[in-house]
């Protein structure tokens, strides 16, 4: 077994141990009302856009959210929240440093034990969710999960979903397909944007991400017989007829849409192993982005 492998089928246990320790964080994570900002690189980044998403139509406060090297410097907010698994990422550190001392800072991590600990004024730790494969899985699942804990949007069945998720086979013909749309509706586009991510990383995969509204504005004419069009939560009125039309395989989202970010981890390790790659080792990847400066 890879340790991508072994990582994404501890999630469930994960889930269900950040969840409970959700309400020991409330201090150093947003609170209703106040504007913040989440940021992150990569998978974090996208986690970041579902996390805003979910906190902002929960009515919790304006949320933005930025990969860490895009951060709009001349808005003000009451707080930023940083995820980061390694603790070590250049953007992310450059960020925390140029904001200390004049806007909270809290940092979720894997890795409390890195420059992380100095730069942000507050930690949330998730150490248990640490992992060895470059190709982040459970540790990404984990701190969003934290956070819908934290928003009380953290529903038990997730976990259980999670578990079915694992379990399940995945849907016939899916992992001879030949390139991959993944679409999303408010919060779950930043998982569609991460399901997609996990392809190309782990397979080398032809893989896309939009808002499920925005498919039909162009991205559907790359759709037809042997790729596949994957929804995560409840698809447009009409799109999933439109999509079986063109000959290509849907995939409804019928799980929470976390445990069917899962399924599609399974999917991109399913096709890696399909094409004789290991999923352990991304073509120029490593697991922290360390800038010369």
């Amino acid at each position: 077994m890879t340790h991508v492998e072994d990582e994404l089928t501890s999630q469930p246990e994960c889930w269900a141990r950040a969840a409970s320790q959700a309400p020991g964080y409330a201090e150093v994570l947003p609170a209703p009302g106040e504007r913040v900002a989440i940021v992150g690189c990569g998978t974090s980044y996208f986690m970041a856009q579902a996390a805003a998403a979910l906190r902002e139509s929960a009515g919790q406060g304006e949320t933005d959210a930025f990969a860490a090297s895009e951060f709009p410097y001349g808005r003000a907010y009451d707080r930023v929240v940083a995820l980061t698994r390694s603790g070590t990422t250049t953007e992310v550190l450059d960020l925390l440093g140029r904001l200390k001392g004049s806007t909270p800072i809290t940092a979720i991590t894997a890795a409390p034990d890195t420059p992380v600990r100095t730069a942000a004024d507050d930690l949330a730790v998730l150490d248990f969710a640490d992992e060895r494969s470059v190709v982040q899985t459970r540790f990404a699942t984990t701190a969003l999960t934290l956070l819908r804990a934290h928003l009380g949007l953290h529903p038990e069945t997730a976990v259980t979903d999670a578990r079915t998720a694992l379990a399940e086979p995945l849907p016939e013909g899916l992992v001879d397909c030949a390139q991959f749309t993944f679409l999303g509706r408010g919060w779950t586009v930043g998982l569609a944007n991460e399901a997609g991510l996990k392809m190309r990383e782990a397979s080398l995969s032809w893989a896309e991400a939009y808002p499920a509204m925005e498919y039909r504005h162009g991205p559907i004419s790359v759709t037809t017989s042997g790729t596949a069009t994957w929804m995560f939560g409840d698809a447009p009125d009409g799109l999933a007829e439109q999509v079986c039309g063109t000959g290509a395989l849907w995939v409804a989202g019928a799980l929470d849409p976390l445990a069917e970010l899962v399924r599609a981890q399974r999917l991109a390790v399913a096709v890696a192993a399909a094409r004789g790659l290991d999923p352990d080792q991304p073509r120029h990847l490593t697991r922290s982005v360390i800038l010369a400066h």
